[in-house]
């Protein structure tokens, strides 16, 4: 039995993806999208940190201004002279990893939050990654499924993953079932194993945000299932930074299976077709509309790899789910083509690719 689609879709153990949250009706009944596979590189593959552009990119006003441009390698503003292709609506940010300030390509839209959907799940997997860390060969504790978890797995409103009471599943098996087919029930049982309570678990949420300087984010679930999350493109791009440093996120899971059976849970972010995007999280909701926050390394013309992150929120909200996403990829692959364009042709001066230094 394939599991339902909510509002809190699907996604990958860092740098996977999901399905598309359904529309929420005034009685909760969902409607989801046909799952679409994609295979992305399995295992810990570490990202590069990305070396520096010196180009001159023109970039949207911090909130939602005028766009703006400047050079990577420092230097005076200059209007209009190479642009980033920003969605028509909601809000996006983009930046190379690597060289400070240097590498902020900008943000777009109104800098106000809106509803995040399932890129909530990315905060969640961050906690628990910062209090229970994983080393790259690790499966960590085995933890018990609870009967909550058990019988919010045949949820008709929401997307789950089947579990049994009493199954004992590791952590790194539990991060997999909530970030690739986006399990609701699994992210609130990490969350009650962590911190005794999904209420606790929030209370650490927010404080991890305000620690990462996002101070327009606010959680209210660890699944994102709740229209009360809300973020802004800028503050998850903060997150972006953070996770795609840790070793285990950067592990990437093109799929997995239902505990128990051999039925495969393929990743299916659309944008995973395009070369070289490792992840990282989609979510879609009616409130909400289509959001992503991505990462994709592109090669210099010297055949060396630079890691650009994205974040992409409120596209067609309002509308329905599927909508959403197929937007919030159209823009998204739109803005990841401009960067790869800008970074084959732009000359990059020398740095430490390990620690984007000097």
């Amino acid at each position: 039995m394939r599991p339902p689609t909510d509002p809190a879709e699907h996604g990958t153990l860092p740098g996977a993806s999901e399905r598309p949250d359904p529309v929420r009706h005034p009685h909760g009944l969902p409607r989801g999208l046909p799952r679409r596979s994609r295979l992305v590189a399995a295992g810990a593959a570490a990202l590069i940190t990305v070396a520096v552009l010196g180009t001159v990119i023109s970039v949207g006003g911090k909130d939602g201004g005028p766009g703006t441009s400047g050079p990577l390698s420092g230097g005076k503003h200059e209007p209009g002279v190479t642009s980033l292709p920003w969605p028509r609506e909601g809000q996006a940010a983009v930046r190379l990893e690597g060289f400070g300030d240097r590498g902020d390509l900008g943000t777009h839209g109104p800098n106000r939050p809106v509803p995040i959907a399932s890129v909530t799940k990315v905060m969640t997997a961050y906690v628990i990654l910062r209090d229970h860390p994983l080393r790259r060969s690790e499966s960590g504790p085995r933890i018990t499924v609870d009967r909550q978890a058990a019988d919010e797995s045949v949820s008709g409103i929401e997307s789950s993953v089947p579990v049994t009471q009493g199954q004992r599943l590791s952590q790194r098996r539990l991060l997999e079932l909530m970030l690739v087919p986006s399990g609701n029930n699994i992210a609130r049982l990490l969350a009650r194993w962590d911190a005794g309570s999904q209420e606790a678990f929030v209370g650490k949420m927010n404080r991890t945000a305000a620690g990462l300087g996002m101070t327009r984010t606010t959680y209210t679930g660890a699944s994102g299932f709740e229209p009360t999350t809300t973020s802004t493109a800028a503050d998850q791009l903060k997150l972006a930074r953070q996770v795609m440093r840790d070793e285990v996120f950067r592990s990437a899971q093109s799929h997995t299976v239902v505990p128990g059976t051999s039925r495969t849970l393929d990743n299916t972010n659309a944008l995973l077709d395009t070369p070289g995007v490792v992840g990282i999280k989609t979510g879609s909701s009616t409130p909400a509309g289509g959001a992503l926050m991505w990462a994709v390394t592109v090669p210099d013309r010297r055949g060396r790899q630079h890691l650009a992150l994205g974040v992409v929120l409120h596209q067609r909200a309002g509308t329905s789910p599927q909508e959403g996403l197929r937007t919030v990829f159209d823009c998204s692959r739109a803005l990841v083509e401009a960067v790869r364009s800008q970074v084959a042709t732009a000359p990059s001066p020398t740095v430490d690719v390990a620690s984007g230094s000097r």
